[in-house]
């Protein structure tokens, strides 16, 4: 009965340890990146996730190599993404890249491509609704 609390014991903890690793990127390979940052995505505020998004995409483009750029991404949570995606920003800003020279601050750039977002999905949502896709709906009487 003790090696069976015991065991009970040491599986509870290292279940808990798997899930307290639920809010970072798993950077082991690019596939598991990618997931893990879709999945963070989700579960953040809504008015998180383009900052959280061009943060990440901006931390990419700065390391082109992959093994460089999971190792920079690898175990950080959504806040430490977003601060190193600023540090990078303002790099390149004092450097004289000129995507990021048009640009007075981070959040700025943030503002506009939130806004950005907003005209694309008022654009999707704008589209009339077709006829033939709604003969393909397919819907079952249970």
């Amino acid at each position: 009965m003790k090696k069976l609390s015991t065991l009970l014991i040491i599986l509870s903890c290292t279940a808990l340890m798997a899930c307290n690793n639920g809010q970072k990127i798993n950077g082991h390979t690019t596939k598991t990146a990618y997931k893990s940052v879709k999945m963070l995505k989700n579960r953040l505020l809504p008015e998180n996730r383009i900052e959280f998004e061009v943060a990440f995409w901006t931390i990419r483009d700065a390391n082109k190599d992959d093994s460089q750029f999971l190792d920079s991404v690898d175990g950080k949570k959504p806040e430490e993404i977003i601060a190193l995606g600023k540090e990078i920003y303002q790099q390149r800003k004092d450097s004289g890249v000129k995507e990021y020279s048009q640009y007075s601050s981070w959040e700025e750039m943030i503002t506009k491509f939130g806004r950005e977002r907003i005209d694309q999905d008022n654009r999707k949502g704008s589209k009339k609704e077709d006829a033939r896709d709604k003969a393909n709906d397919v819907l079952y009487k249970l």
